[in-house]
């Protein structure tokens, strides 16, 4: 461009004359040599308006493929130094930058190896091998021969060479062993019992025999809470929410309320014609499922037995669970039929029978409203989800065992399931991919039992070996920062007796 011989150019001065038109048209911006720099009269003055007009005389619009490359002149090699750097610091950063996205063998990245090697000089290879060239290839499609977790960096100082894949965050890590075991004699090998529960206040209940004792996982105290006798034996025990009130079912159809703080029996129901294997509270109402194939409503303020009695499923009711909400129960028996029902039904509202074998396993979601999981027995071995809100069946998983229990973790969306033949294990599960996050194993017969401390980071498993054990497999709630093993008796292995 021809310059001024003002100090300074009529935008930047409006006070200044314009200069006269030139009769040569003024070449293109993109297509003109680097301006110079000149020379400015320490007694120019600059007068800024309010109106703000970029002048992009200097934009490399080659970088952006806009326009081909200037050709080489006497004015670009007269340039300074200054010039050179930056046409080298533009040219080098657009074929790393290639050579990032394309692969080190295909031509263009070969030719960028090419150009980075060549510090500080021109390139005057053809347009085909321009680091400014147009690619041939898809920039986003995904090679076979290149991982997808490779990365590589855009700049390390003193030298262009690659960064080592950052590997991404991998399984949370789960133990493979109980951190503590108690044995547990006389614990029934029975599919259709439920002898185990763990209290809001850090109290794991457990049916013996005829007896029940309670161990308190602070301070490891073992109480003997109550003994049915010789002709009657526990079935079911079942906590109230807020972790005062024990129920207790019997193999006589009996539905004992007992007070674990003072170890007394405050109420006494006869209502069931057979054993009570199922109990689940909802605040003052106790729900009990028995072999007689009802489920009964027992409102603990009231004075009568029981207020409902629910009918529908054509054998043993052993699974029992209310929502979080108190809204809804779930119901499994050994009719192969999942049940739920809602607080003033006599009949199910919602009726699933996609299961072959016994519903025992059952499990509320946590974190969404109306996720239902169920797991069916030996003939089934299958995990399914249910949506009650939508009445659909979401998804089903088959696990290769007898699926015996089923807990959400409280902390993070996950659940564990225990089993039965013919691999006896537990497994942690992270929904809904249903990914097998671990599998745990150490019981010899059938994990019966599973419950869940009240901080959500422990469960404890039963089984007819005799033995509880305690496994540390859900992560603590992310506002805790203190370890709650303690709390349990601490993180090393022990073994000792529940009575």
């Amino acid at each position: 461009m021809a310059s001024s011989s003002s100090p300074s150019s009529s935008m930047e001065n409006p006070r200044s004359k314009p200069n006269p038109p030139s009769c040569s048209p003024r070449p293109p911006p993109h297509l003109s040599t680097p301006p110079r720099v000149q020379s400015i009269s320490p007694y120019s003055r600059t007068i800024y308006s309010d109106r703000f007009i970029p002048s992009r005389i200097g934009s490399n619009f080659a970088l952006f493929d806009l326009a081909p490359p200037p050709p080489p002149s006497s004015s670009v090699a007269a340039s300074s130094s200054d010039s050179t750097r930056d046409d080298f610091g533009s040219g080098s950063y657009s074929a790393l930058l290639r050579s990032v996205m394309f692969s080190p063998g295909t031509p263009d990245a070969a030719s960028q190896q090419r150009v980075l090697s060549s510090s500080g000089s021109s390139s005057s290879s053809p347009s085909s091998s321009s680091p400014f060239a147009t690619p041939s290839r898809n920039i986003f499609r995904f090679k076979a021969e290149i991982p997808r977790a490779t990365r590589r960096a855009l700049f390390e100082e003193d030298s262009l060479q690659s960064v080592s894949p950052s590997s991404s965050k991998g399984p949370r890590k789960v133990p493979r062993s109980p951190f503590k075991v108690l044995d547990a004699p006389a614990l029934q090998d029975d599919f259709y019992l439920n002898l185990v529960d763990w209290s809001s206040h850090n109290v794991l209940a457990v049916g013996l025999g005829n007896c029940v004792y309670l161990w308190n996982a602070c301070s490891s105290k073992v109480t003997k809470l109550c003994d049915l006798g010789a002709e009657d034996s526990v079935c079911s025990v079942g906590w109230a929410q807020r972790g005062n009130y024990l129920a207790v079912g019997t193999n006589l159809g009996k539905v004992q309320i007992w007070d674990a703080s003072r170890c007394k029996r405050i109420r006494t129901t006869e209502s069931h014609r057979l054993r009570v294997g199922a109990i689940a509270w909802s605040s003052s109402l106790l729900s009990s499922g028995s072999r007689d194939k009802t489920i009964l409503h027992h409102d603990m303020r009231a004075q009568d037995d029981y207020i409902s009695k629910l009918t529908g499923h054509k054998s043993e009711v052993c699974g029992l669970k209310w929502s979080y909400d108190n809204r809804e129960l779930a119901s499994g028996g050994n009719d192969n039929r999942l049940f739920v029902w809602n607080q003033h039904s006599t009949q199910p509202v919602l009726k699933y029978c996609e299961h072959t074998a016994a519903v025992k396993a059952i499990a509320w979601s946590p974190h969404l409203h109306g996720l239902l999981a169920s797991g069916g027995g030996t003939a089934d071995r299958c995990i399914r989800f249910w949506n009650t809100t939508t009445n659909t069946h979401l998804s089903c998983m088959d696990t290769g065992s007898q699926v015996c229990n089923l807990v959400w973790s409280k902390n993070v969306n996950e659940l564990v399931s225990t089993h039965g033949y013919s691999q006896n294990q537990i497994i942690v599960w992270r929904y809904p991919t249903m990914s097998k996050l671990a599998t745990l194993t150490g019981h010899t017969y059938r994990v019966l039992y599973l419950a869940i401390s009240p901080d959500g980071q422990t469960i404890v498993t039963g089984a007819g070996d005799e033995t509880l054990r305690f496994w540390n497999v859900f992560p603590c709630p992310k506002s805790q920062t203190t370890d709650n093993l303690n709390n349990i008796g601490g993180t090393s292995y022990v073994r000792s007796y529940i009575r």
